[in-house]
């Protein structure tokens, strides 16, 4: 097998037997690193050390990674202006705080003849929120709901 590692003097091909004097003499493991390798690849080094090395960059990737949220926000298609203005306030501040918005318009029975108005109305929440948000997914009908996304923008 052929060894390598950072503390070996003479690093080349070598019997198992001896490989593994080597590793005891040096109070380290011997970690096969290429076994499918033309000899096998093995290296010397402290395996404890080396999971506990992996277990810390594993920890550090995932504190770096941003979890994302997803709020709702629901209108009626014949939502009035107050409450429209409402839940554009709630939309903003979850924008605010980074997270995504999911506006969507439920249609209920008949309501769903509406279809034109739910677009509109999801259409406008988009315009009045374009300065701090931006559109992911135009309005879209699923089933009984149009629905549209809004991410924040970037800083």
């Amino acid at each position: 097998m052929r060894l390598v590692g950072d503390n070996i003097e003479n690093p080349g091909i070598f019997d198992l037997r001896d490989a593994l004097k080597i590793a005891d003499e040096m109070e380290l493991d011997l970690v096969e690193i290429s076994p499918k390798a033309e000899p096998p690849v093995c290296k010397i080094i402290d395996y404890s050390k080396f999971l506990y090395q992996q277990k810390k960059k594993q920890k550090e990737m995932k504190a770096k990674t941003v979890k994302v949220v997803i709020k709702e926000i629901r209108f009626g298609p014949n939502t009035d202006e107050h409450d429209f203005n409402f839940k554009l306030k709630h939309a903003e501040k979850f924008l605010k705080e980074g997270a995504k918005v999911k506006a969507f318009v439920f249609f209920k029975g008949r309501s769903i003849l509406f279809k034109e108005q739910g677009e509109i109305l999801l259409l406008k929440l988009a315009t009045s929120l374009e300065d701090i948000g931006t559109v992911e997914q135009l309005p879209k009908l699923e089933g009984k709901r149009m629905t549209m996304y809004i991410s924040p923008k970037k800083k």
